[in-house]
């Protein structure tokens, strides 16, 4: 039961994904009406290294939190990434029946909120510590009455959105001047970060490859990042649709009230794999990630 509960959760999380970022949708399109597939190689979430005091107890807002519904999902652990240069630390989960469900991979990323200046740390802390105690519950769910499945995917689709209090305009912009990582996650928790066509599952000869796909994109008005990432020796190939901006609320420090202001949110990538020889006439599908080419991809959300 586990794998279609997790295939069940994805769709809907990319059901309302692509409502807010439309270049998903057009690609969406694109693909199909050349009677192609659309499979996502992964999704991402980004959150925060940092441990706050709930009614509940001690609770690590990082990558454990989000990892609790991986691995209750059946995911395991498939590799860890480090960039030290941004305070950021990720680990990707792979499901050992991806391929007969179709199951995208997930790459989860933290904030190692405490390498970060005193007052940022401060700042950020005063902001998710305050947790409305009707998000509380949403914090740990828990997948075990398997029979009401609609149920489990409305309850855990609440996991993936902010469970702290909105966070002051002056909060934000100072934490997006030492991290725009950071001031992302304020806005917008555990959101997902993007999603991720995966070329080689496209089946359709009118975009063979991540170039043509990433040119059509553009000519249908798509604005795309400028370079590829990656080479065909490393085993992938990556790039994405420039991030959607957004009307976020924040509270402003003057009235206290409620304002909206534009912020970036997600992206859509494009991913294309290929064989490597992990031993010598052995060749097998790069089923990684590349710590460069991730580098590259975090700063799409730079305002």
């Amino acid at each position: 039961m586990k794998p279609e509960l997790a295939s069940d959760l994805w769709e809907a999380l990319w059901q309302e994904y692509q409502a807010r970022v439309n270049y998903a949708q057009i690609y969406q399109n694109m693909i199909i009406n050349a009677g192609g597939t659309l499979t996502n190689d992964h999704i991402a979430f980004r959150s925060l290294r940092l441990v706050v005091d709930t009614p509940q107890g001690e609770i690590n807002l990082g990558i454990n939190h989000l990892a609790q519904i991986a691995l209750a999902l059946g995911y395991e652990p498939a590799g860890e990434y480090k960039f030290a240069a941004t305070h950021l630390y990720a680990r990707h989960y792979r499901h050992p029946q991806q391929a007969e469900f179709d199951l995208p991979k997930l790459f989860i990323s933290e904030l190692i909120v405490d390498e970060l200046p005193e007052n940022i740390v401060r700042l950020i802390y005063q902001t998710v510590s305050a947790i409305p105690e009707k998000s509380i519950s949403y914090l740990t769910p828990v997948v075990s009455n398997e029979n009401n499945l609609a149920s489990i995917i409305q309850q855990l689709k609440q996991t993936f959105t902010r469970p702290w209090q909105i966070p002051r305009r002056s909060v934000v912009e100072e934490v997006n001047k030492i991290t725009q990582y950071g001031a992302w996650v304020l806005l917008h928790g555990y959101a997902v970060n993007h999603f991720t066509a995966y070329i080689n599952r496209q089946n359709t000869p009118a975009y063979p490859d991540i170039e043509t796909t990433a040119s059509a994109l553009a000519n249908l008005g798509v604005p795309m990042k400028a370079e590829i990432e990656g080479n065909v020796t490393c085993g992938l190939r990556q790039t994405a649709t420039q991030a959607v901006t957004e009307m976020v609320n924040v509270l402003d420090d003057s009235s206290h009230t409620e304002i909206q202001i534009p912020w970036t949110y997600a992206y859509y990538e494009l991913a294309q794999r290929y064989l490597i020889e992990t031993q010598p006439g052995k060749p097998e599908l790069f089923e990684a990630f590349l710590s460069k080419n991730a580098q590259q991809l975090f700063e799409m959300t730079r305002r």
